[in-house]
Order: C-alpha cells, then sequence, then structure tokens
C-alpha cells in the first residue's frame, strides 16, 4: 500500500526538499497546479468555463505558521475575487478554502480561521458566487463544521466537505442533508487511522455509496468528488431515483485527471465542475494527488527518470 507512505511523506520536510529539487517535479505538478498566481490560473479559468463547465478554486498552501501567513491567505483569496469580479466570473467560478490556512492550527485557531475566512465568504456572495470548506484530518473537523454553521447564518450558500472513509461521516451527512446546506463527499486523501476510519478500499466506496444515497435523498445540494467511473455511475442513478432534475446535484474532478469525462458528462447536461488550484506552496497538495492513484505516482517516476 504506498498510498499511506507518501502521504506520511507529505509531511516530511526533508521529503519536500527531495521531490522539489527532482528534474521532473515540475512537469508532474504542472499537471495538477493550475499555475503559481492569479494571473496565471484566470485565463485557466476562462478555458474552463468558456467549454460549458465550472470551477472551484483552491489557493495551495495550507502549511502556515503565523498569523501574518493566515492574513496573507485571506488576501490572496480576496483577490481572486476581484478578478473574478472583472470578468463577471462569479456565476461559474466557486471557492474551496482550507480553514488550515487561514489559521486554525494556531493559537486561537478557531476564532481566527473564522475571522479570516468570513470576509471571503462576504466577498463572494457578493459577485453572486460561494465558498466550500475543504475537509482535512479528522483532528479539525469539529472546528471546521462549527464554523461552516455559523457562516451560514448569513451566508446559507456555503458549502463544507465530507470524507466517506471517517466512521463519522454517515452521520455528518445526516445532518447537513436535513440542513439544506451545498455538501461535497469525496473518499478522502489524509493518512487516517484505523480507530477513525476505514482502511480498505471496498468499504470506502460501499461508504462512499450510502453516504451519496443519504445526501440524494436529503433537502441539500450534493456534490460528487470522484473520478470512479462505478461511482460516478451509481451518483447518476441515485439522482434519477430521488428525483432530483440535472442542476440539482453535480459532479467534480480535479484539474488535470479525467478531461474526457468532464467534458462528456457536461455534454450530457450534467453541472461538472473543476477543481482548480493553484499557488507556490504546492507540495501537500501534490503529495495527495499522488497518494490517490498509483498512476500518478508512476507517470512522477517517468518523469524523473527520463529527465535526470
Amino acid at each position: 500500500m504506498l498510498g499511506p507512505v507518501i502521504l506520511a511523506a507529505s509531511r516530511s520536510d526533508k521529503m519536500r526538499r527531495f521531490v522539489s529539487a527532482a528534474p521532473g517535479t515540475k512537469q508532474v505538478v504542472d499537471r495538477f497546479i493550475a499555475g503559481e498566481t492569479v494571473d496565471h490560473v484566470i485565463p485557466i479559468v476562462e478555458e474552463i468555463t468558456g467549454r460549458g463547465l465550472e470551477v472551484t478554486l483552491d489557493v495551495v498552501g495550507e502549511d502556515i505558521t503565523t498569523v501574518e501567513q493566515s492574513h496573507a491567505a485571506r488576501d490572496a483569496y480576496l483577490e481572486l475575487v476581484g478578478r473574478l469580479k472583472e470578468l463577471g466570473l462569479g456565476e461559474r467560478a466557486e471557492m474551496s478554502v482550507k480553514l488550515s490556512m487561514f489559521g486554525q492550527a494556531l493559537e486561537g485557531g478557531h476564532e481566527l480561521a473564522l475571522a479570516n475566512v468570513r470576509p471571503v465568504v462576504e466577498a463572494a456572495a457578493a459577485i453572486g458566487t460561494t465558498v466550500t470548506l475543504d475537509a482535512e484530518d479528522h483532528t479539525t473537523l469539529d472546528s471546521m463544521f462549527a464554523i461552516h454553521q455559523e457562516l451560514r447564518k448569513d451566508f446559507p450558500q456555503t458549502g463544507c466537505v465530507i470524507q466517506a472513509y471517517l466512521f463519522r461521516t454517515e452521520e455528518d451527512a445526516r445532518r447537513l442533508a436535513a440542513d439544506g446546506s451545498r455538501v461535497r463527499i469525496v473518499k478522502g486523501a489524509y493518512k487516517e487511522p484505523a480507530s477513525v476510519a476505514l482502511q480498505d478500499k471496498s468499504e470506502i466506496d460501499k461508504a462512499y455509496v450510502r453516504i451519496m444515497k443519504i445526501l440524494m435523498e436529503g433537502e441539500g445540494y450534493p456534490m460528487i468528488g470522484s473520478h470512479d467511473p462505478r461511482l460516478i455511475s451509481i451518483g447518476q442513478e441515485l439522482a434519477r431515483r430521488a428525483g432530483r432534475k440535472l442542476d440539482e446535484y453535480e459532479f467534480q474532478m480535479l484539474y488535470g485527471i479525467r478531461s474526457e469525462e468532464q467534458h462528456r458528462l457536461a455534454a450530457e447536461g450534467h453541472r461538472m465542475r473543476v477543481y482548480t488550484a493553484y499557488g507556490t506552496d504546492w507540495y501537500g497538495y501534490f503529495m495527495r494527488r499522488l497518494a490517490e492513484k498509483p498512476a500518478n505516482l508512476l507517470f512522477f517516476a517517468r518523469s524523473i527518470l527520463t529527465k535526470g
């Protein structure tokens, strides 16, 4: 099982230095990261939305250590909102944020993260879009859900993410589905202990299907985050059984992965949103993409060998 090994490496400074210096890294990073600055990513957003898809934008860089860095993260998102406003892209582009990037892990981090994310949510609402709070490791989730609940008092369209591999998630899904919120379901991409999370892939897939069913039968807006053709097909069937119209749920996939499938779903009339990350602090995000799929790791290994 390479996944857990790679996830452990995502927290290693030594591995960060090695991967960053590897000659083939840039080629692979460019596959998953849309650029380093907002100027790099905006043309990609225009291209994606011009093809009938939608986007959610993530400024990568959750490993912060100071309050000043958390404020810089807030300001990076506010800059992004300003650019989306200038181009009239508010209705096609939302944002995804990791609260760790807004200072959640620092002293007084819950209040700091809420104070930093609120102006971003306010600015997003002003241009007709919204923010989704990404899920991180299980120790952060109670804080994330509390911030989500607080934000929804003024901005009920604020979304959140749940992870199928966690034992707690079916209960979370029932609560959120009844609450009418926007909920993205993913399998989960953090190294979690067996005491809190499923470890077997087939069991995670079964949990994913159970949770999709809860969301589709609920009152919220499900966002199906998966590249798995079987899970996508099941999601379509569950939506049909629940009587949902095509604009009452959506599929989400990562930038750089299964682009043809993204366009196929959009051509069929589904809402298809591309999770598009950018920024200079890409290491943690990149390593989780490698851990999710062995083919990504093989692609990276080949790139190093051919560029060395």
